[in-house]
C-alpha cells in the first residue's frame, strides 16, 4: 500500500526502513506538508487526535495497536481501533477524569484496559504488558513501558505492530514484511505462543484464511508445533472455539484448513465428528464459495447424521438457531431437491408453504447454497410468498356453517391452490368448492 492518509485519518507508511535495533520505523512524509493535519486534527473521527493530545501533554506514549495496524497497512478500514500506551490504568484514569472524559466498562482495568467515552465514541486503551504466568487459557500480566516486550507476547507477527499517530510504524518481528508477502507466522517460537493460549491454534488458521494467498503455504515447524499442542484445545471453552471456527468456515482456503484440522488431530478436541465427511465437505465448499453461506451451512457438510449436530452443540454451545439449521440441512439435503422440468423451484416453494416452523425461508436459502444452486437461490429470494385467498368467512357466505366442514374444505381448497402453482384466485377456488 502506498503511503498516504488512510480513510480513518492516519498516515500510513510507504517504505519502512530497518533501524539498528531491528524495529521497523517508517516516518511517513506528506506529499504537501501544507496539507498535513495538525496533531489535534484527524480525518474521520477527530477525537483520535484529541485523545493523543491528552497523552502527549503528560508525556505518555500512545500508539494504535494490533489488528487495526494490520488493517490500516492492508488498506482496510478497521472495525475497531485499539490503542496501547505506556501510561498505567491509574494514570489513565487520572488523565481522563481531569479532562472531564467519562470512563465506562471498568471490567478490563485489572488487565490494563481503560475505556473512555468521548464525543459518542469509545476508546479502548491498554497499558503495555508482559505475561508473568499463563495456563493455556488466561494470563497474569504485569505492566511495562517496554514496547518490544508487549509485542513479544502477541500471537502473530502481523498482529504485533504498533502505529504512531504521526505515521511511525513500530515493527519488532517483521510483521510488515509478512503482511506484504501474505505469510502467517507466530511471534518467536510457535510452541511458546500456543502454550500461552491454545486458542491461538485456531487464530492461526483464521488469519491464514484471511491473509494467505494460497493453501498449503505453511512453515513445517509451525504445523508440527500445532499438532504437538492440539490437545490443549480440550481445555478451551466451546464458546471461544466457536467464535474462531465460524470465521474459519467463511474465510478463504476453508477446505484446505478443515482438512488440516483432521490431519493435525485438532478436530476431536473442538466438537467436529471424528469421521467427518471430508469428501462431501470438499464438494460443498467448492460450490458454495461465492454464495455467502452461514458458517453452519458450510460445517453441515461434514456431518453424516443428526448426532453429529448434537455432539457439536454439546461441545461448542452453539445457538438454537444454528443447531436447528444444522439439523434441517442434514435432514433435507438429499430429499428436498429441485424438480425436473419447467418448475424446478416447486419442491422448495411447496415445502415453505406447508411449513409451520419459523424461519423456514432462510433455512431453504441456506439449503440452496449448500446444494450449489445459485440461480435457484436468486429466484427463491425474489419469490413473494403468496397469500391463500380463501377464509372461513368466505365459506360461511357459501353456506358452510360447521366448523369441522369449514376446516376440511379449507384444506381441500388449499391443496387445489397448491396444485395450480398458487395461481388460482378466490373465484376459481370457490367454484372448485361446488365440485368438492
Amino acid at each position: 500500500m502506498a503511503g498516504g492518509w488512510n480513510k480513518v485519518g492516519f498516515k500510513v507508511p510507504s517504505k519502512p526502513e530497518h533501524s539498528m535495533n531491528t524495529v521497523v520505523v517508517a516516518k511517513a512524509q506528506a506529499q504537501d506538508r501544507q496539507q498535513r493535519p495538525s496533531p489535534g486534527h484527524r480525518a474521520g473521527p477527530a477525537d483520535h487526535g484529541a485523545v493523543w493530545e491528552l497523552f502527549e501533554k503528560k508525556n505518555y506514549e500512545l500508539r494504535i495497536a494490533g489488528g487495526a495496524v494490520r488493517d490500516l497497512l492492508s488498506g482496510v478500514t478497521p472495525q475497531d481501533i485499539d490503542f496501547a500506551t505506556t501510561a498505567t490504568p491509574a494514570e489513565m484514569k487520572e488523565l481522563f477524569t481531569s479532562a472531564g472524559v467519562r470512563l465506562i466498562n471498568n471490567k478490563g482495568e485489572k488487565h490494563g484496559t481503560i475505556t473512555a467515552r468521548l464525543h459518542e465514541e469509545n476508546f479502548e486503551i491498554t497499558t503495555l504488558r508482559i505475561d508473568v504466568a499463563t495456563d493455556g487459557r488466561h494470563a497474569q500480566v504485569q505492566f511495562t513501558t517496554d514496547w518490544h516486550k508487549d509485542a513479544e507476547r502477541r500471537d502473530l507477527t502481523i498482529n504485533s505492530m504498533f502505529l504512531g499517530l504521526d505515521g511511525t510504524l513500530y515493527d519488532f518481528f517483521n510483521g510488515y514484511e509478512d503482511l506484504k508477502s501474505k505469510k502467517i507466522r507466530f511471534v518467536g517460537k510457535a510452541s511458546e505462543r500456543i502454550q500461552e493460549d491454545y486458542l491461538r491454534i485456531l487464530r492461526y488458521f483464521r488469519f491464514y484464511g484471511r491473509i494467505a494467498e494460497k493453501p498449503g503455504d505453511h512453515e513445517p515447524t509451525t504445523l508440527q508445533a500445532i499438532k504437538e499442542n492440539a490437545k490443549g484445545l480440550a481445555g478451551i471453552s466451546g464458546e471461544r472455539i466457536w467464535v474462531e471456527l465460524k470465521k474459519i468456515l467463511v474465510g478463504n482456503h476453508v477446505n484446505h484448513l478443515v482438512q488440516l484440522l483432521y490431519e493435525l488431530d485438532i478436530a476431536q478436541y473442538i466438537g467436529l465428528p471424528p469421521d467427518g465427511n471430508l469428501e462431501e465437505f470438499a464438494r460443498v465448499t467448492k460450490n458454495i464459495q461465492n454464495l455467502s453461506p452461514k458458517p453452519m451451512t458450510v460445517l453441515a457438510s461434514l456431518f453424516k447424521g443428526k448426532d453429529d449436530v448434537t455432539n457439536l452443540d454439546l461441545r461448542l454451545k452453539i445457538s438454537k438457531e444454528e443447531k436447528n439449521l444444522g439439523l434441517f440441512l442434514v435432514k433435507h439435503r438429499q430429499e428436498l431437491t429441485k424438480a425436473v422440468g419447467s418448475e424446478p423451484l416447486r419442491p422448495y416453494q411447496d415445502f415453505l408453504m406447508d411449513s409451520r416452523e419459523a424461519h423456514t425461508n432462510s433455512k431453504i436459502f441456506e439449503l440452496l447454497k449448500y446444494q450449489g444452486e445459485e440461480q435457484l437461490l436468486k429466484a427463491m429470494q425474489e419469490w413473494t410468498v403468496p397469500t391463500f385467498p380463501i377464509s372461513g368467512h368466505d365459506l360461511r357466505k357459501m353456506g358452510v356453517t360447521s366448523g369441522k366442514e369449514i376446516g376440511t374444505a379449507l384444506q381441500q381448497l388449499r391443496e387445489e391452490w397448491k396444485r395450480s402453482g398458487y395461481h388460482m384466485d378466490k373465484e376459481e377456488l370457490l367454484s372448485c368448492l361446488k365440485r368438492l
